[in-house]
């Protein structure tokens, strides 16, 4: 019997998961994702929207999993001029 668990190296999020209002370097926020994650933490990742559209880089600092779902707690560590398509 396993657990049943995804490997992401992006963190692709829409609003009703965490996706911020407004991206400010150092800014804080948490996000929740279905399902068991694994990501990398202490390192910068690619943020994603829904368009799969690259805006920022953040760090998660805290991952937890509990009752079938991955919160997070991030925090943005690079803003992008112009966003690119993660696709």
């Amino acid at each position: 019997m396993g657990m049943p668990c995804e490997v992401n190296s992006v963190l692709k999020l829409a609003p009703s998961q965490g996706y911020p209002d407004r991206l400010a370097v150092g800014a804080k926020f948490g996000a929740e994702k279905a399902g068991y994650r694994i990501l990398p933490i202490d390192v910068p990742i690619a943020l994603v929207g829904e368009d799969w559209m690259v805006r920022a880089d953040v760090t998660i600092e805290s991952l937890t999993w509990s009752g079938g779902v991955t919160r997070l707690e991030c925090a943005v560590s690079r803003l992008y001029d112009t966003p690119f398509s993660a696709k």
